[in-house]
């Protein structure tokens, strides 16, 4: 059976409201959560980003659910800080948290003054970041020097349950070459072909562990109220790669959008006000391969969402 989860978007909401928000999932029905890691959020309009580190102790300790967190160490993290922090709540939380480690965008790694690399030299630096923090789940002390550089680094704190660290991908490709260390793969809702050549490519290099998927929906009463909600708060990540990845600043995401079309958003949001059709579409999701399907409400106001889903979305999908 398809596990359902709750994702709490720290772009959206302040971290009490986050943390209310995901309380309020547990009991509705939703079996587990994942949250963003943002320094800035996608749009003005958004207008959050708290440190998601900080709130994962806090969602830990308040609920039962197991939680994922979309990270990306190299350039506004140190890896030896990830491989700590990530261990602490592994100490903390036995076999209920993973963390997805990702490459990387400008939007919050600028903050460091540093150049942005190029794509090649990002995959690059993320498998070195992943080799170091395994190293170090393990007990070892670690010196490295190559993209990132560590010196003597060991953890005091080592975890019995390690915590998976999985591949977040949005390309075939990248799908594929992460098979290479990946605990398991994350991405986000595509065209179902892609989703399945993303799927097989993973899968047939090797890859092992759980398959992923972050579902961004939009629902409201009417379907003009869906689409006005995924237009004011999703319309500025409609953007494609590489783009996406290269921009600096919100108010870049913001002109760079500012012409999108329903089409295109409706690309990147399942938008409707029927629920049967959104318990469809995750079903074929489901249905693709993948073991969990995280949700994302798009707007700010999570309870109707919650709560209407849980009644009417989540046991048609199971």
């Amino acid at each position: 059976m398809t596990l359902i989860g709750f994702h709490a978007s720290h772009e959206q909401n302040t971290p009490s409201q986050l943390l209310e928000d995901v309380q309020l999932a547990e009991q509705a029905g939703f079996e587990a959560a994942m949250c963003s890691d943002h320094f800035e959020p996608w749009s003005r309009a958004q207008g959050h980003s708290a440190f998601a580190w900080s709130w994962l102790g806090a969602a830990l300790a308040t609920t039962r659910l197991r939680f994922g967190v979309v990270s990306a160490p190299g350039q506004r993290y140190h890896p030896a800080i990830i491989a700590q922090a990530s261990a602490t709540l592994a100490c903390m939380f036995p076999g209920r948290f993973w963390a997805a480690l990702g490459s990387g965008e400008n939007l919050n790694e600028h903050i460091t003054g540093d150049p942005w690399p190029p794509k090649n030299v990002r995959q690059e630096r993320i498998e070195e970041c992943v080799d170091i923090i395994r190293r170090m789940h393990d007990g070892e002390e670690v010196t490295h020097r190559g993209h990132v550089t560590v010196d003597r680094a060991r953890l005091w704190e080592i975890p019995e349950v390690k915590p998976p660290l999985i591949a977040p991908a949005i390309s075939v490709e990248t799908a594929e070459r992460s098979a290479r260390w990946a605990d398991g793969l994350v991405t986000v809702n595509q065209e179902p072909a892609k989703l399945a050549d993303m799927l097989a490519a993973y899968r047939g290099a090797g890859g092992r562990g759980k398959a992923v998927l972050q579902v961004h929906v939009s629902w409201a009463p009417t379907e003009q109220e869906a689409l006005e909600v995924a237009l004011r708060q999703w319309g500025s990540n409609t953007l494609s790669p590489p783009t996406a990845w290269d921009l600096a600043r919100p108010s870049d995401f913001e002109e760079a959008t500012r012409d999108v079309t329903e089409e295109k958003l409706r690309s990147t949001v399942q938008i409707s006000a029927d629920l049967a059709v959104h318990a469809q579409r995750l079903r074929e999701f489901a249905d693709l391969g993948f073991d969990e399907l995280y949700l994302h409400y798009v707007g700010t106001e999570q309870k109707p969402f919650i709560e209407a889903f849980a009644e009417r979305v989540l046991p048609e999908v199971r």
